[in-house]
């Protein structure tokens, strides 16, 4: 697919993978909607437009996607990739962490999908790609919490691109392994180092799929780290 002058959305664009995503996608020409809770400074240009909004919400993802839509015609890449993650015993979770993990990871990641999801099935074309993580392939001690949710992101994204292959939407689950981001910033003992991997090569490979001709459907990409990092 040409991406120049396509629309795109992507949640989760302050720092990490989607921050890398919004940067690459406007360089190939691609006019790019940043919705989340903080902005990007260095996110700027006429292509360009950060929306203001708490994903777990769904009132304020309704009036983003309204402000969106007032603005264009159509929606042909959403990338549903913000998401945080709490480690620790289950036992030792707090219900509020549980919460705002599925809130996020998973309500939002609904929300914004039934926004796109008859206007693509509309137009018979469109991408949407949700941000798993390898955590949706194997369960992980003390990771109970942030493996439940990734799960859900699995499942929901394997029964959708089902769903949405007759009308033209292509589905694409994405599971990356540890990335050198914020992401571990609740967890104490794990600290970002150079042997994850990085986010703009994570992006990357997301642009590509993105890149590949109508017929072409990515439906699960898994990317992990060649060498793990011996302690």
């Amino acid at each position: 697919m040409e991406l120049k002058n396509k629309v795109a959305v992507i949640t989760g664009i302050s720092k990490g993978i989607g921050h890398a995503l919004c940067k690459q996608l406007l360089a190939k020409g691609v006019i790019v909607y940043g919705l989340g809770r903080n902005d990007a400074e260095d996110l700027s240009g006429e292509n360009f437009h950060f929306i203001s909004c708490d994903i777990r919400e769904s009132a304020q993802v309704t009036t983003a996607f309204k402000e969106i839509f007032a603005s264009v015609q159509n929606i042909h890449i959403l990338i549903n990739n913000a998401g945080l993650g709490y480690f620790g015993f289950l036992e030792d979770l707090q219900e509020a962490q549980w919460h705002e993990m599925f809130d996020t990871n998973v309500n939002g990641m609904f929300y914004c999908c039934k926004q796109v999801l008859p206007k693509m099935k509309q137009q018979q074309s469109g991408h949407i790609i949700n941000i798993a993580s390898t955590a949706a392939l194997d369960g992980m001690a003390q990771v109970s919490g942030y493996c439940a949710s990734k799960w859900a992101v699995k499942g929901l994204s394997e029964s959708l691109y089902k769903e949405a292959r007759d009308f033209g939407v292509k589905v694409t689950c994405v599971y990356p392994g540890s990335t050198k981001t914020d992401f571990f910033r609740n967890s104490p003992g794990i600290k970002p180092h150079d042997q994850m991997l990085m986010p703009e090569d994570v992006a990357l490979m997301m642009i590509q799929a993105l890149e590949m001709p109508d017929n072409f459907h990515t439906v699960n990409l898994e990317i992990r780290p060649l060498q793990v990092k011996k302690n």
